[in-house]
């Protein structure tokens, strides 16, 4: 299992995992239209872009790609995992290594109806900081923060 940057090489493999993710992830509560604006190829213009503003992208490969994530200082986003290799802790260690990545104390937003992803990362020691935005009016993207453990 190996971490590696996301560049000009890979960026087409790390924008497939990006839309066949973000999909999955999306489908329950957004228009089947909406969903597929989502292609690879836009998916790969997304990312080009955050890259071209600093963040810095990255993904995990077992064997092939499975997952990615991006980084700009303390924020990580973009954490997504194949539907089909998800719950096999390829999400903990992207996690983790985004962590690392961090300028400061690492902070993220998620939607409130993402289950999976709130577990993972309370269980990484993420916390909200009463933050939220509406993203429609029955749904709100909530800020969580790492805890330090204090030893």
């Amino acid at each position: 299992m190996t971490i590696i940057p996301v560049d000009h090489t890979n960026i087409l493999q790390a924008a497939e995992i990006h839309s066949i993710s973000w999909k999955e992830s999306h489908r329950a509560f957004c228009t089947p239209e909406f969903i597929e604006k989502h292609t690879p190829e836009r998916q790969r213009e997304y990312l080009q872009n955050k890259m071209n503003g600093g963040a810095k992208a990255y993904m995990l490969a077992d064997e092939k790609p499975v997952g990615i994530v991006s980084v700009t200082g303390s924020l990580i986003e973009d954490l997504y995992v194949l539907p089909e290799m998800q719950n096999r802790g390829y999400g903990t260690k992207l996690l983790q290594f985004a962590i690392n990545q961090c300028t400061g104390i690492p902070v993220l937003w998620i939607l409130e109806n993402n289950a999976g992803a709130e577990r993972l990362y309370r269980r990484m020691g993420f916390r909200e900081t009463g933050r939220r935005n509406a993203i429609t009016n029955e749904l709100d993207e909530i800020e969580l923060h790492l805890i330090p453990i204090s030893v």
